[in-house]
């Protein structure tokens, strides 16, 4: 009884595994669309390189467009393409400066560890964003980044009610811009090299790579897209953005 017990058990919990299992796959391939705005596929059409590339698309697609009928799934392809995945990612200043920061991209001409850039980086990343946010708006019907705003109100940083009740976020923001300045400042492209490298991490090479490779690189990309391009709705205490209505209503 025992045995058979065990057996039973065995095959309950192996049927709960693949159906969890089946869940799972169901639920990244139904959410591509939620996180992700389009899926690009590159490859040869030729190379047998490119076999894994072109196959796992040929044989998701259905099921793909079926889960997500708006998400663009596009394959391109060229002679002797490198194969890979792309998509987009809203990659922010703060996860790049993190990214420099912790991969030790703040380097001096001699190799050294930038001090003033990191130093700069971090107080960055303390910027109270809510207070920055609120102390924009503090002086009534006026926002000192609205487009064109010299060209608007060119004298707008001379008139001493403005500039008082703008006191905190005219301090922050002159904090904020010398601090991107020194972060800018290194040697060999260095910010710019950085943004590349960080956008690269939007794409997997594929190179002779196999059905199973491309989909776990299609996942990896669908949980990257699940940890930043996620746009949870909250309701806010207090307008963060002015949108100046019609002069004459």
């Amino acid at each position: 009884v025992d045995v058979v017990g065990s057996l039973i058990f065995g095959i309950q919990t192996s049927q709960q595994s693949q159906k969890d299992t089946l869940y799972y796959i169901m639920s990244w391939k139904a959410g591509l669309s939620r996180y992700l705005p389009a899926v690009r596929f590159f490859a040869c059409p030729k190379s047998p390189s490119s076999n894994g590339v072109r196959n796992w698309y040929l044989a998701n697609y259905d099921e793909l467009k079926h889960l997500n009928p708006n998400l663009p799934l596009l394959l391109r392809t060229a002679d002797n393409a490198m194969p890979a995945v792309t998509t987009e990612l809203d990659w922010t200043m703060d996860h790049l400066l993190r990214f420099m920061i912790q991969s030790g991209r703040f380097r001096n001409s001699n190799g050294t560890i930038a001090d003033d850039r990191m130093e700069a980086a971090k107080a960055y990343l303390e910027t109270d964003w809510d207070t920055f946010a609120a102390s924009r708006l503090a002086h009534p019907g006026f926002d000192p980044e609205r487009p064109n705003i010299d060209a608007v109100h060119p004298n707008w940083k001379e008139d001493a009610e403005i500039t008082s009740n703008l006191s905190t976020y005219l301090s922050m923001k002159e904090d904020m811009d010398a601090q991107m300045a020194v972060i800018q400042s290194g040697p060999d492209q260095e910010y710019t090299r950085s943004v590349n490298a960080l956008l690269m991490a939007q794409r997997v090479d594929l190179w002779c790579a196999g059905e199973k490779e491309v989909e776990l690189a299609v996942q990896h990309l669908y949980k990257l897209g699940r940890l930043l391009n996620e746009r949870e709705t909250f309701f806010p205490t207090f307008v963060k953005d002015f949108y100046p209505g019609a002069e004459d209503i």
